[in-house]
């Protein structure tokens, strides 16, 4: 049987963007690699639909799935929507329910897009960093979690950070093993000098390291330097691992790098399956929803498409069919094609997002 891929195209451009995923799929299964896909809702559409963000029948379908792949959720239409229903509880839900513990976010700057990154092309040309943050536990889902009304008149918010030695440990794994095949260099990220959740990630990181991958190269940085380091040598580092606050701050700092917003993907992956090794997956481009340019043709679907790649790559076993898909990019890139956000000042004229999705699928049959 084909592997189920089940496409959550959200809100905004998420269904502009996911069309041409699909192209690519398509091209995929005339040659010999088929997909059994599924699409379904989540996110603003999914509550108007049923009155919540992700419904019961579509999580179960997501389960179900060897893949899932989403789009993106949200925008000012829903702004006023109940907390608990609002778009992203959809995303939260499948993130929590699937057990997608390891979040995979590669900044990597094509070398044509050099000189659209807010950094200088001589730090950014050849950049590879992939950032592995935690995504299930820390301060976004530590309890309490409240605002309290205090006597004085005053209120007081709350937000618990909270690491168990396991939830390190597994992230940690993760990011010593995507290392093996890559640089085989790790830096873990945290803030032990203030905080108590930092020194037991910094001692857990640590242990793991000699027990079991001392073959990978470790080091140490607090987070706030890291930040600082990535705009300042960013080619020092191969892989990040870091927490979920600071994981989600440090690869919006690296996906500046790259040029555009527009240009990455993103992994979350669960733990492997005892019995077949199979990991639970969610890809989604970076990008938000982008309710101001939706419907207009304007997006730029390479994100999701790179999407698709580390599908391929993480999900199917079919690393050189995901090698072919990213070489097709770049040279689609190395043409001079370019969607609106990667024009730039006197950089000519955009295509539009099917044409992009065109542009890849017929460099698919140059990139073998």
């Amino acid at each position: 049987m084909a592997p189920t891929l089940l496409l959550l195209p959200g809100d905004g451009i998420g269904p502009e963007v996911m069309a041409e995923m699909r192209k690519v799929a398509r091209w995929f299964d005339r040659h010999g690699l088929s997909f059994e896909i599924e699409e379904d809702l989540v996110g603003g559409c999914a509550f108007d639909a049923h009155g919540q963000a992700i419904s019961d029948a579509t999580m179960e379908r997501a389960l179900r799935a060897d893949a899932v792949l989403l789009g993106a959720v949200g925008g000012p239409k829903w702004d006023g929507v109940p907390y608990e229903v609002r778009p992203e509880a959809g995303l939260l839900r499948l993130r929590k329910d699937l057990g997608l513990f390891a979040n995979l976010r590669p900044a990597k700057c094509f070398d044509a897009l050099a000189d659209f990154s807010s950094l200088k092309r001589e730090l950014v040309e050849g950049l590879d960093i992939l950032i592995v943050r935690e995504l299930t536990g820390g301060v976004y889902f530590g309890e309490p979690k409240e605002i309290r009304d205090l006597p004085n008149g005053e209120k007081r918010a709350i937000d618990t950070q909270v690491y168990d030695t396991h939830e390190i440990e597994r992230i940690a794994a993760v990011a010593f093993e995507l290392a093996r095949v890559r640089q085989g260099r790790v830096c873990s990220m945290e803030k032990r000098n203030v905080m108590k959740s930092g020194v037991l990630w910094h001692e857990v990181v640590t242990r793991t390291h000699r027990e079991r991958f001392a073959d990978v190269e470790l080091s140490h940085m607090l987070a706030d330097a890291g930040g600082m380091q990535l705009v300042r040598n960013p080619r020092q580092f191969d892989v990040i691992v870091t927490d979920n606050l600071f994981g989600d701050i440090l690869s919006d700092v690296a996906a500046m790098l790259t040029g555009s917003l527009g240009m990455l993907p993103s992994a979350s992956l669960g733990a492997p399956d005892p019995e077949t090794g199979r990991r639970r997956a969610l890809y989604e481009p970076v990008h938000g929803s982008a309710p101001d340019i939706a419907g207009q043709g304007r997006a730029n679907p390479l994100a999701a498409i790179l999407s698709f790649a580390m599908a391929l790559r993480y999900s199917f076993d079919a690393g050189e069919a995901a090698d072919r898909l990213e070489r097709a990019v770049e040279l689609v890139l190395a043409d001079g094609l370019r969607t609106a956000d990667l024009t730039g000042p006197g950089g000519g004229a955009a295509i539009s997002t099917a044409e992009m999705g065109d542009a890849v699928v017929a460099a698919l049959d140059r990139a073998g």
